[in-house]
């Protein structure tokens, strides 16, 4: 043995693995991280620098799509639209499901009966795709042969269509995806609440304590870690929101583009009647690809400083 593995050897900690079992067992995960993520991205990025001719890669154009999705028409004001609808749809969720699923991990963290059961009730409809919760509540919702609307006559109320109304289109999508993802938002809440002291709780109950102040003094403070994973899963979903969108609205995402989000922009774009679909989906891609990063990160670093401060 030469010196030089001699001493490789020596450094190497007894029962570590060497360099080629690390990259036997890792080599797999990168290829397919590779190939599903990095080279879509890496593709998207310079396509939306070239124009397009169908599938046939024109010339060089630089910033000149971005520039086009932000000053030429439609694509301009669905752009502005989709963006808008895209930060209501996050902020009703935030609201809506992180709160219920809050409240529900709050009340299973209490001793009660049956806490498995109900965990699990509020955990499946997650475990559905968007797609099948859409199609589901498309007919639910239906004017001609819905529940709903079918109850509502039942005691004498008109009928409404309500997925083709433009001012309740967006309220009614973030009450289906809060109905669908709350159970989600709970078992993170609820494993959070499990990982808090009890000492401080019991102490805190001992004081004669009102458990609304407990919550608010002891439990939420030290939630802000899971607060700040549950509201950047929260964001990244939805501005990657397209198939519940797709399922009640359409591409064109519902009456007069009322629910159009990004997604639904970049389907119509990637595989509308432009030549230079291709180009302009790049842009919109990259675009949205940068937004999400860009806010996420904003996100984390603001809630770290709060859970610093209580921490």
């Amino acid at each position: 043995m030469t010196r030089a593995g001699s001493r490789r050897q020596r450094r190497r900690r007894p029962g570590a693995p060497s360099l080629g079992t690390i990259v036997l067992f890792t080599a797999p995960a990168l290829i397919v991280y590779l190939v599903i993520f990095v080279y879509p991205v890496v593709a998207a990025l310079g396509n939306g620098f070239f124009e397009w001719r169908g599938t046939a890669r024109g010339s060089f154009v630089g910033f000149d799509n971005y520039v086009a999705l932000f000053s030429l028409q439609p694509y301009a004001d669905q752009f502005l639209t989709a963006v808008k609808n895209n930060l209501l749809f996050f902020a009703g969720t935030m609201v809506l499901q992180n709160g219920v699923g809050l409240l529900l991990a709050l009340a299973l963290h209490r001793s009660i009966r049956g806490r498995r059961v109900f965990q699990t009730i509020f955990a499946m409809p997650y475990l559905m795709s968007a797609l099948v919760i859409g199609y589901a509540w498309s007919m639910i919702l239906s004017p001609q042969f819905g529940v709903v609307n079918s109850l509502m006559a039942a005691v004498g109320l008109e009928r409404h269509p309500w997925l083709g109304d433009p001012d309740l289109i967006m309220l009614i999508l973030i009450a289906i995806n809060a109905w669908q993802w709350c159970g989600c938002s709970m078992l993170i809440f609820g494993a959070a609440l499990g990982s808090i002291p009890q000492e401080q709780v019991e102490a805190a109950q001992l004081d004669g304590t009102p458990y609304w102040r407990l919550v608010r003094l002891i439990l939420l403070p030290q939630m802000i870690p899971a607060l700040s994973v549950i509201t950047i899963l929260t964001f990244v979903g939805a501005f990657n929101l397209f198939d519940l969108v797709y399922a009640v609205g359409g591409s064109s995402g519902g009456p007069g583009g009322a629910a159009d989000v990004l997604g639904t922009l970049f389907y119509r774009v990637s595989f509308g009647n432009s030549l230079n679909s291709y180009g302009l989906s790049g842009a919109l891609s990259m675009v949205q690809l940068v937004l999400i990063l860009g806010v996420t990160v904003l996100v984390q670093r603001v809630l770290a400083r709060v859970h610093r401060r209580y921490a």
